[in-house]
């Protein structure tokens, strides 16, 4: 049987609903463009994203051993997280090394990485100039690079990755 409480008990619990569902939850502010930009960034392999800034892997050295030896240890070996050096030749074997050297595919990748995620406690805080030196840097202990060589937007995706043929795109891009 019907009563007028089965009716009212619905309506009085989704009435609210319906009067503030254009509203939305009022949650935060708006973000101006500007703010967007600062982290609505890609950078894709081929370079399209990088921004402006160089560094090498002399300056990457000392950014690296202040803000990145503690995890990753010396010349990115037998740290607490990741090894980022050596492992070349395993991608194809039982103990697979994934490191820069023997898996990344693109340089770039490396650079968008670090901008993204590193350090891990406080993401974000270096300078394009400081990414581009650590980023020099460890290409550098991976024997990609030159210690030398200056690395920006219009050389860094022009570094081949040693593993770089070994990578197929799940679709090709327009």
């Amino acid at each position: 049987m019907f009563t007028f409480r089965m009716f009212a008990f619905p309506l009085i619990l989704f009435t609210p609903l319906l009067i503030y569902a254009d509203d939305g939850p009022k949650l935060g502010i708006p973000l101006s463009p500007e703010e967007i930009a600062t982290y609505d960034y890609v950078v894709m392999p081929d370079g399209d994203g990088l921004p402006k800034g160089s560094g090498n892997a002399i300056q990457g050295k000392e950014i690296y051993e202040l803000r990145c030896l503690a995890c990753h240890g010396i010349e990115g070996k037998k740290g607490l997280n990741d090894e980022l050096n050596g492992g070349h030749g395993t991608i194809t074997t039982s103990l697979t090394g994934k490191t820069i050297g023997s898996y990344w595919p693109y340089a770039t990748t490396i650079f968008d990485y670090i901008r993204r995620a590193m350090p891990y406690q406080t993401p974000g805080i270096f300078s394009n100039n400081e990414i581009y030196a650590l980023t020099a840097y460890l290409l550098f202990i991976n024997n990609i690079i030159y210690e030398n060589e200056q690395i920006n937007s219009e050389s860094l995706p022009k570094i081949i990755m040693p593993n770089q043929e070994n990578f197929v795109w799940s679709y090709q891009p327009k």
